[in-house]
């Protein structure tokens, strides 16, 4: 017989190296699957490995993939710190890109520039709201915030094809569903000069160096992973966990607000029916590949970036479908979770008992 048992105390540095060993091990799964398919594998490989880091265009594609993964990331980081499972924020990326995007629609040729900062504030406004809908939901009946969070996202996504199929439907946009343009005050400022990539990539950077400073370095913080690690102790030193609800869910939400009004107001330039690729549920993949913590986030999403580029290349130059994406990043997850098993556990084998007379 096959037993878990748990050790004692887990390695620190296997604790770490668990997520370098899932990635190793999704490439050579991804490799095996290339052979599968009739692909060459190393070309296959160096659309995921390589590609994505070849040349400055390519780096400003990175970056303005990894921009809203990270938001979102780091948001998700301190929700799972906090023992809240929140699996909506592509929904609250969404919300964000809504009300950011509303916001923008006001802003004319004769915009002062500074307007940006308002379309920042509505959506990360957006996204607490429906984040606090989640929470509200949670705190008042004890739903469960796992499935909550998750339903919510595709009534978000309808109100948003109902916009931009109806009322804020471009008049002069071939009846295509999607806005008009934004104005130049409402869009973000671009990095670097010939790519795409805009300032929500140092909003990213900003957010996971806040992020850190709150739960490594404040009090709020230590009582939000106080209640996510151990709820007695919290309870018995009197640390609410309707508090860390309601801090990291609003964190949470903010911040993917944040990255979905950074969709719209920066490479997309207008609202659409997809304004996310499903950066939302890639970014519980990356919150995770970076241990919870706001600058593995950082790194993790930009891995996950690199697997989103990837995959679009791998479409366009061997033919093969849109979800090797999901194939990718479904590995990594499983892969993840069995390391983080075996590091906590070790595997006992065991004859069964002879049965009795």
């Amino acid at each position: 017989m096959i037993q878990l048992e748990a050790r004692a105390s887990a390695s620190r540095l296997a604790t770490w190296l668990s997520p370098l060993a899932a990635l190793v091990l999704t490439m050579l799964g991804g490799a095996l699957l290339f052979v599968i398919l009739g692909v060459d594998p190393w070309q296959g490989l160096r659309l995921f490995l390589v590609e994505p880091f070849n040349g400055l265009y390519a780096w400003g594609e990175l970056a303005v993939k990894a921009a809203p993964l990270a938001l979102c990331a780091v948001g998700l980081s301190i929700c799972f710190r906090a023992n809240v499972w929140n699996i909506g924020a592509e929904g609250q990326l969404v919300a964000g890109a809504i009300a950011g995007g509303g916001v923008a629609l006001l802003a004319g040729p004769e915009t002062w520039r500074g307007y940006v900062l308002l379309v920042m504030a509505a959506g990360m406004l957006g996204g607490m709201a429906w984040a606090a809908l989640t929470a509200w939901l949670k705190d008042r009946f004890g739903a469960n915030e796992m499935l909550v969070s998750l339903m919510l996202t595709y009534v978000i996504q309808l109100l948003l094809g109902y916009l931009v199929f109806g009322p804020w439907r471009d008049p002069y946009g071939y009846n295509f569903p999607q806005s008009r343009s934004f104005d130049e005050a409402a869009l973000l400022p671009k990095l670097w000069e010939g790519t795409r990539a805009h300032a929500g990539l140092a909003l990213a950077f900003a957010a996971a160096a806040v992020a850190w400073l709150f739960l490594a370095r404040s009090y709020p913080g230590f009582r939000l992973r106080v209640v996510g690690a151990a709820p007695a102790a919290a309870r018995y030193a009197g640390y609410s966990p309707r508090q860390a609800l309601w801090t990291s869910m609003l964190a949470c939400g903010a911040l993917a607000g944040l990255a979905g009004m950074g969709e719209v107001a920066g490479p997309m330039q207008r609202l659409t029916t997809s304004v996310s690729p499903g950066y939302g549920f890639a970014a519980v993949i990356a919150a995770f590949l970076g241990r919870l913590h706001p600058a593995g986030a950082l790194v993790a999403s930009v891995v996950m970036a690199a697997l989103y580029i990837g995959g679009e290349l791998a479409q366009s130059r061997l033919g093969l479908p849109a979800s090797i994406v999901g194939v990718f990043q479904g590995l990594a997850l499983a892969l993840l979770l069995l390391g983080d098993t075996l590091v906590r556990h070790r595997i006992r084998w065991r004859r069964p008992a002879p049965a009795a007379r």
